[in-house]
């Protein structure tokens, strides 16, 4: 007997529909195997037309000719509480200074995980992220850059600094360059101010800049 057609696209459905292209796919069948199998299995030319107990017989197949489903991966949250933002801000800053080989997301989830033997970023607790954000502000201390201050604007401004200082010691800036001048000749940005004035997305951009010459040598 021919089982009655299943047109319901609930989410298990939809599943298991994914999962007979993908193993068509990952198995290398071309579309005369394919319709082979399927109609070897479940007496339908289509796989819309089976019932799901005929979808789970026709995978099972798939699975004996050697397919393997993948098990599905946890997406991770990107942690967002105020901490956790301040922290990546911190994070970022350092890959600038050269403190850090890989400023990524992954590199401060590891970190992070090192540091406070937490999971992921996003399930610290408050008194958790002042140990990280103490450990980063020790990091940055001890690679030049004072990271301490409520005024970003004036932080920004020292790490521009810093980073300044290393170039100069690696021969990438000219000693007599205050920042505004690194600025216009690394950056390229028309800086006639003292720092502390500019806009803060003008400080990171400058702050990118600086820290892309000191980690490849070049300006761009």
């Amino acid at each position: 007997m021919t089982a009655k057609r299943q047109t319901s696209l609930d989410p298990r459905r939809r599943a298991m529909l994914a999962k007979v292209h993908v193993a068509k796919k990952e198995l290398g069948l071309d579309e005369t195997a394919y319709g082979d199998v399927l109609f070897r299995e479940t007496g339908h030319s289509s796989s819309a037309n089976c019932s799901d107990a005929e979808l789970v017989k026709l995978l099972d197949a798939f699975k004996r000719m050697g397919w393997q489903a993948k098990p599905k991966q946890p997406r991770s949250r990107i942690a967002d509480h105020k901490s956790a933002r301040k922290a990546r801000a911190l994070w970022i800053s350092l890959g600038h200074l050269g403190a850090i080989e890989t400023p990524s997301e992954k590199a401060l989830e590891t970190f992070a995980k090192r540091q406070l033997d937490c999971v992921q970023l996003q399930w610290a607790d408050q008194k958790m992220m002042f140990k990280l954000i103490e450990a980063l502000k020790s990091m940055a201390l001890r690679n030049g850059w004072d990271s301490t201050g409520s005024d970003l604007k004036v932080v920004k401004s020292r790490l521009l600094i810093a980073i300044l200082a290393k170039l100069k010691a690696k021969g990438h800036a000219a000693e007599h360059w205050d920042v505004s001048e690194a600025a216009r000749r690394i950056a390229r940005f028309d800086a006639s101010t003292n720092p502390r004035f500019w806009e803060l997305g003008d400080l990171d951009a400058v702050a990118a800049a600086f820290g892309r010459l000191l980690r490849t040598g070049a300006k761009n």
